[in-house]
């Protein structure tokens, strides 16, 4: 059952994401307002593998839910789980760093869903691009 996250559980949490939304993988180094620790499967237990680290926007966006609709193929589909699925098979890197290219049904349900390529944060990550500390160094091997 959720409950009360512990402070060091939330730092653990915090340190395994290395501070990136673990869905949109903006780094909150940059950002004026700390990520939440999200329960990736809400009501479910307040343990490390049941928590992600998640900006404002993807947390918010994200809510209660664990499916949403592919918009290529219109089927529901089991929304990104980033304790069960590896971000590099579900999404990429535009070939100039400011968009997430969704790459199965699983990233473009997400992607639609939390709007990962919103406006602000294209303008976030183009400035991001310009001081070379966007896209993530990992996203890239």
């Amino acid at each position: 059952m959720a409950g009360k996250i512990a402070d060091e559980i939330r730092e653990q949490v915090r340190q395994r994401a290395n501070l990136l939304c673990e869905y949109c993988h903006t780094n909150e180094r940059w950002q004026y307002v700390r990520f939440t620790v999200d329960h990736v499967v809400p009501g479910e237990d307040s343990s490390p593998g049941n928590l992600a680290l998640a900006c404002f926007h993807c947390n918010r966006r994200k809510s209660d839910k664990i499916v949403a609709v592919d918009p290529e193929t219109g089927e529901t589909v089991q929304i990104f789980n980033p304790r069960r699925h590896i971000w590099k098979k579900h999404f990429a890197w535009s070939a100039d760093g400011l968009h997430i290219v969704a790459v199965t049904s699983i990233g473009r349900a997400t992607a639609a869903l939390l709007e990962l390529n919103r406006e602000r944060i294209l303008f976030i990550r183009q400035a991001d691009v310009v001081v070379k500390r966007h896209p993530p160094i990992n996203d890239l091997n």
